[in-house]
């Protein structure tokens, strides 16, 4: 029997997408949470707090799932947000308000483990949750999608390990689906797609940096 969002144990999957690609001038935040979201007022005004200009898009409902989309611009710039340690405070923040104002959220959510009121059930297997593609994308990118255990700092850290190679990541797709992280970054090096070699030196950077243990990582 298939579960619905009314069963008395029944916790929806959380998600947090950030969409840096389908408006030049905004970024934009759809997060999902069952049909058990609100209005995000708290949410959206913790936003405002990192200095952001927030404003709240489309509602829209698929079966059980309700979608809120939020736009979201720099207060000093009125342009979309392109520093990597802001999008994961965006990230992080948004998390920080579905564990307090949804608590049941955190069997569903890495930073329940730490953070919340019942931890994770079980905790994702790094080495069998990672993979890491390369796709060509055209003459000038190449499309990355990482899909790995999520954790605090993972968006700031990965593109580290990017820039670590001199390669440039022109733009992101973030979304974090429950305990799992699923990103696309559109990269490039020196005004071009990777070839083949660079893509294999990138996977394997990835690979190296997102299996190591978690006590080697700063903390965030």
């Amino acid at each position: 029997m298939q579960k619905s969002d009314h069963d008395a144990d029944y916790v929806p999957m959380p998600i947090v997408l950030i969409d840096q690609d389908s408006d030049s001038d905004a970024t934009i935040v759809q997060l999902s949470f069952g049909d058990r979201l609100g209005a995000l007022i708290d949410t959206m005004k913790a936003l405002k707090d990192l200095g952001l200009d927030v404003s709240k898009g489309t509602v829209t409902t698929e079966g059980s799932v309700k979608k809120t989309k939020i736009f979201i611009t720099r207060l000093d710039t009125g342009r979309k947000v392109e520093d990597p340690d802001m999008l994961e405070r965006i990230r992080l923040t948004i998390i920080n308000n579905l564990l307090k104002y949804h608590p049941e959220s955190s069997v569903q959510l890495a930073m329940g483990e730490a953070f919340g009121i019942k931890a994770p059930e079980k905790k994702l297997d790094v080495d069998i949750a990672t993979h890491i593609q390369v796709k060509e994308d055209g003459l000038k990118r190449s499309l990355l999608y990482i899909e790995t255990a999520d954790r605090p700092g993972l968006v700031v850290e990965i593109i580290r390990v990017i820039a670590d190679i001199n390669i440039d990541v022109e733009s992101a797709e973030i979304e974090t689906e429950g305990l799992v992280a699923k990103d696309k970054f559109h990269v490039s090096y020196r005004g071009a797609a990777l070839n083949s070699s660079l893509s294999q030196v990138l996977v394997n950077c990835l690979r190296y940096y997102l299996r190591r243990p978690e006590t080697d990582i700063d903390s965030y």
